[in-house]
């Protein structure tokens, strides 16, 4: 059977008591203080990791949003490039219409001067040849000045007439 004696028991209990308290004071508060210790820098790691995250996004929206200001500044920038492009365009068409025109009246104004040119010595040439040949027929020549001033008139009575 079991004997249980008074004296050795309080021992017993006095001495987990006392183990009890050295453990305390020895190990569970150093190891409660690294316990702690660790929970702060792990808190504070997840801390700055939180901040880090929230910076990042914060710059990644920067960032988008200053790539689609970009995008939309370069979109201008070619739209109006292009309207620029289009009305410069427009502008040469114009001004390669406007000498043409001014390069065609200019030939038609020279054509015209031509043909009033041929046109005179032809009358010039006729007449000379129909004085010379009516001197021919009537056999005398008459007065020179006299059948020129006649052929003008019937030349030009005949030009009136178309």
């Amino acid at each position: 059977m079991l004997n249980f004696e008074f004296w050795s028991i309080v021992e017993t209990v006095a001495n987990i008591i006392i183990l009890f308290i050295l453990l305390r004071i020895f190990l569970f508060k150093p190891i409660n203080k690294m316990k702690n210790e660790r929970t702060r820098t792990i808190q504070e790691n997840l801390d700055s990791a939180e901040k880090a995250r929230t910076e990042a996004e914060e710059l990644k929206e920067q960032y988008e949003n200053t790539i689609g200001e970009a995008k939309e500044e370069a979109k201008n920038i070619i739209m109006k490039a292009h309207d620029d492009a289009e009305s410069e365009r427009a502008a040469i068409i114009k001004k390669a219409h406007e000498e043409a025109d001014q390069k065609v009246a200019e030939a038609d104004k020279e054509i015209e001067s031509e043909r009033k040119k041929v046109l005179r010595q032809a009358q010039s040439e006729i007449a000379d040849l129909a004085i010379e040949a009516a001197s021919k027929i009537v056999g005398a020549n008459v007065d020179d000045e006299k059948n020129r001033r006649l052929v003008d008139e019937f030349l030009s009575n005949e030009e009136v007439g178309k």
